[in-house]
């Protein structure tokens, strides 16, 4: 059986239109995401929090900001690698504003402390937003500035020029509702576990509270 070309010219535009509905599918889905990246203090905390953020699609915990090419974590709480333990958090832009979640970064975080976060000291646990361009830092100093005016205290966290993100380790990534069992000096403990008495023992939440009351959105009133 022969197949001439004005046969074949209907399958090949099938073709065409589909590969083209998928491509436009493709585009439109990564339109409607976008992420930002923040420096929390304990990235298992950061990512805690706000993968239970209606509209937050993912969370990775990793480290940005330094000099050093593909640092592990030993590298970046040495203080040597330069880097910020940091989260990228891609969101679903129609149901929420990257504006909104920075906002609710500043009320998780204790923004007046520039030498690291609650019980864990130095730079690599300092508080910092990464930009990208022009806009995404008019924003973020609009959403500090109001941050900075409810707060009735200095803000000291950085708006800084995005730089490479490298993911953590795999074992850092959902550390906090990981059921694999590690030894502590309490014994064997599932991380969850171990990641909650991390938190409550570091005072991460008592401080937040302290300095935000009810418009903590992790910790209430």
């Amino acid at each position: 059986m022969t197949i001439t070309l004005s046969q074949f010219k209907p399958l090949i535009l099938g073709v065409a239109i589909t590969f083209g509905s998928v491509l436009h599918c493709s585009e439109a889905k990564a339109a409607d995401t976008d992420v930002v990246t923040v420096a929390g203090g304990c990235f298992w905390c950061v990512e805690s929090d706000f993968e239970s953020v209606p509209g937050v699609i993912e969370v990775v915990s990793g480290y940005t900001g330094g000099t050093v090419k593909n640092p592990t974590y030993k590298d970046v709480t040495s203080g040597k690698s330069g880097h910020y333990e940091a989260v990228q958090i891609e969101f679903d832009t129609a149901t929420i504003s990257a504006e909104t979640l920075l906002s609710m970064f500043f009320r998780s975080i204790d923004p007046t402390d520039a030498g690291g976060q609650f019980c864990d000291r130095g730079e690599s646990y300092s508080t910092a937003i990464f930009v990208s361009n022009s806009a995404e830092q008019a924003a973020a100093k609009e959403v500090r500035a109001e941050a900075e005016a409810a707060l009735g205290q200095e803000i000291v966290t950085p708006i800084l020029q995005e730089a490479e993100f490298y993911p953590a380790e795999e074992y850092h990534q959902d550390y906090y509702k990981s059921s694999d069992v590690i030894l502590t000096r309490f014994g064997p403990k599932t991380k969850k576990e171990a990641y909650k008495r991390y938190r409550n023992a570091c005072g991460r939440d008592d401080r937040v509270k302290q300095l935000w009351g009810s418009t903590a959105p992790f910790v209430g009133g």
